[in-house]
């Protein structure tokens, strides 16, 4: 753990010292408020590993549209089980979902830019929400 001063104390020992001065009641109450803020991190990362392995699929998805030719059938997908049949007309623009329901054009570069950016940011994202999640476990351990 991280050092709170120049005494060496560490802050675990004083979060111990300030427990051990609270009521049962007291306790049972932080217990409930870090339980909650832990199942709380605990969703938040599931939420990015899924908008993380969607834009994967996108990427992937972008990637093998480069690569068919100009004038082929394929199935185009309006919902995750509802396709139609089109024609690809020109592999280099792509709509891009922005959120709320707005998309941007651009070229076949700038898609994938555009999803490997949100990926990283994502993976940023996780690793900063994951070491929150384990300083509240810890926390949590120290109050058990």
């Amino acid at each position: 753990m991280a050092t709170a001063g120049k005494g060496g104390k560490t802050m675990m020992t004083t979060a111990t010292a300030e427990m051990e001065r609270m009521s049962v009641e007291q306790l049972k109450a932080v217990k409930e408020q870090t339980d909650l803020e832990v199942n709380l991190l605990q969703d938040s990362l599931t939420n990015i590993r899924t908008a993380t392995s969607r834009l994967d699929l996108a990427s992937t998805a972008l990637h093998d549209l480069s690569l068919r030719p100009q004038g082929k059938k394929m199935l185009v997908p309006l919902t995750a089980s509802l396709y139609v049949p089109g024609t690809l007309d020109d592999s280099d623009k792509v709509l891009v979902d922005v959120g709320t329901g707005y998309f941007i054009e651009k070229t076949m570069l700038e898609g994938k830019d555009y999803c490997e950016r949100k990926i990283n940011l994502l993976k940023s994202n996780y690793d900063q929400l994951f070491e929150v999640g384990e300083t509240s476990t810890n926390g949590r351990t120290v109050s058990s």
